[in-house]
């Protein structure tokens, strides 16, 4: 019970809703006894002394006793499913909150169609147990309890000698909770990684038909069905063998009442009405006995959700504000931005390299930063830094001398701005994807915002214009577009910080020359951090560092990066070789500009 026990703040503020359900359903339980005494009276001291003038009022009273178990059992009905619908509703939310608070290195391995499972089949397990299947646990015992005392009370050694079997479909009971319980742990899992293949291949199905490869998606798929498959066929085979042995178990008893009882009944030692009364009640708490391995069965189902629901629940938050922090003064934050030898690894294995190792930089207010490095070199990593998406590993990283660790996250967020090279949009209007980050902004703001980006000719040119819904992801416009847009977005929020990773690379060299232009002059007074691949992007920043798998390998502003032996020179030559008049040009006039400074 501690997965439930962990749960229990989501469900046991409606515990007012629990105990009716589990009194509704106890008292029509006990009320379902009765009916057995009924028949008692009506052959005992009715048919047979031949006394009938009873009969009338003892249907009366069993119409009666119907009435009032029938409004117990909706009192069960109805709390049971507020009960279990205010659950699914609190672990919704909790679930969705603890995604939204999780760090980004949560994201770096979690699978979004593991977590949509979690956030719906876990959940709908969860919900049908502590809605009604804890009440027909309770119940059983109930049953057990009223049952036998009022079958005690008509004749102890025929309830003696029917109890003795209680004991053994309990011990079947607990083998079968042992036995399904993996099972179902399976079935979540495999559950989880179906959904992660249907999830994966519909948002990846142009690349799947581009490359003709739907029979290989197919075959992916086939396998994860089978594994679905092959785990449901073992818990058939889990079921088959328990349901049948509890049933032939509990109706072991029902055979031995008959025949002790049938006998006694014919020796005059017990009386009609008192077999039927006793076979009657058997039959009543034999039938929940039955249904003993399919309530732990629901028991099992809700525990191996609860698991995966946990998981999630007490996932660590590895980036979180600490106590006391900053909250940042917009007014005062001027964006000045230090790092010192700052270093820091994806993990704590130390057999692993640092992602970035004793990376320094100063970004004054106002500078414009770009970081140049093939794949994997730091880039990424040391805005990931900035923002705040990792903790510094060594080192300190501070805005306006305050490390970054003590500023609320929220508030520290709030003063930057980003655009990533896969521009994400919302399945919503361009309006309302430009106007995330300032929701509150103006029709006259958006559109300038826009036209800053150059999103504003192409946004003009759709049929509702600004009103246009874009696809899933943005799927509705091009690649350019979505990070125009992407960039207008930016732009809004007017951020003391803001940082493009290779955010034009979807872009022709006149549009992002446009863009460029528009954010030198928007972000006059303000920091920007440029991740590129291509050299016109980073050819105006006031430093350029180049990073090779974590480490600083040159540093300067263009024209003293491409007259020094590295890196940057051979990219330069590499993206101008089919420009070679320009090229030389550049080269030379960078000697030349260096002759003259000297000089003078």
């Amino acid at each position: 019970m501690d997965i439930f026990r962990e749960l229990k703040s989501y469900y046991w503020q409606d515990k007012g809703f629990l105990w009716g359900s589990v009194i509704g359903l106890a008292i029509a339980t006990a009320l379902g006894l009765v009916y057995p005494l009924l028949l008692k009276t009506l052959i005992d001291d009715m048919i047979n002394p031949g006394k009938y003038e009873g009969v009338l009022g003892l249907s009366l009273a069993a119409m009666g006793i119907i009435i009032v178990k029938a409004s117990f059992q909706y009192v069960h009905g109805f709390c049971g499913g507020r009960l279990g619908n205010r659950l699914a509703y609190r672990l919704r939310n909790g679930c969705y909150e603890k995604l939204q608070q999780l760090s980004f290195s949560y994201y770096d391995t979690a699978k979004t169609g593991d977590l949509m499972s979690r956030l719906t089949a876990d959940i709908e397990g969860m919900r049908n147990f502590i809605g009604f299947g804890f009440a027909q646990l309770l119940n059983t015992a109930f049953l057990l309890v009223f049952g036998f005392s009022m079958m005690m009370f008509i004749d102890w050694q025929l309830t003696l000698m029917t109890i003795a079997i209680i004991p053994v479909i309990g011990y079947v009971a607990i083998r079968f909770e042992q036995n399904i319980h993996p099972v179902f742990r399976s079935i979540r899992s495999a559950v989880g990684r179906l959904t992660v293949r249907v999830q994966e291949n519909i948002t990846g199905v142009r690349t799947v038909k581009s490359f003709a490869r739907e029979p290989f998606e197919i075959n992916k798929f086939v396998k994860e069905n089978v594994d679905y498959r092959d785990n449901h066929l073992h818990l058939a085979v889990v079921w088959a063998k328990y349901f049948p042995l509890i049933e032939f178990i509990a109706n072991l008893s029902v055979a031995a009442l008959l025949l002790v009882g049938g006998w006694r009944v014919i020796n005059g030692t017990l009386t009609l009405g008192d077999l039927v009364a006793l076979s009657g009640m058997l039959g009543l708490i034999v039938a929940p006995l039955w249904n003993l391995g399919f309530q732990i069965n629901n028991y099992t189902q809700s525990k191996a959700s609860g698991e995966r629901l946990l998981e999630l629940l007490n996932q660590p938050i590895s980036v979180k504000s600490v106590k006391n922090s900053l909250e940042l003064d917009e007014k005062v934050v001027k964006g000045h931005i230090r790092f010192e030898d700052v270093s820091f690894r994806y993990t704590n294995r130390d057999d692993l390299p640092s992602a970035l190792l004793g990376f320094n930089l100063n970004a004054p207010t106002g500078s414009v930063i770009g970081l140049l490095g093939g794949t994997g070199s730091g880039k990424s990593t040391a805005v990931g830094l900035l923002l705040r998406a990792y903790d510094v590993g060594e080192g300190s990283l501070t805005l306006d001398g305050v490390d970054v660790r003590n500023i609320e996250l929220s508030s520290l967020r709030s003063q930057m701005a980003i655009v990533f090279q896969e521009s994400f949009l919302f399945s919503a209007t361009i309006k309302e994807n430009i106007s995330y980050g300032c929701p509150d902004a103006t029709m006259e703001q958006i559109e300038e915002a826009a036209r800053l980006a150059q999103a504003a000719g192409f946004i003009g040119e759709l049929p509702l214009g600004y009103d246009t819904i874009v696809g899933e992801r943005g799927m509705g416009l091009s690649g350019g577009q979505k990070q125009r847009v992407a960039i207008a977005r930016a732009l809004l929020s007017k951020p003391k910080i803001l940082i493009l990773d290779d955010a034009t690379s979807a872009l022709d060299m006149e549009t992002e020359h446009e863009i460029q232009t528009a954010i030198r002059t928007v972000m006059a007074d303000r920091t920007v951090f440029m991740i590129a691949h291509r050299i016109s992007t980073l050819r105006h920043a006031d430093e350029i560092i180049v990073l090779d798998r974590g480490h600083t390998i040159q540093r300067g502003t263009h024209d003293k990066l491409v007259r020094q032996p590295g890196l940057y020179r051979e990219t330069y030559q590499i993206q101008y070789a089919d420009r070679p008049e320009e090229l030389g040009s550049q080269l030379d006039g960078s000697n030349s500009t260096t002759e003259r400074r000297v000089t003078g």
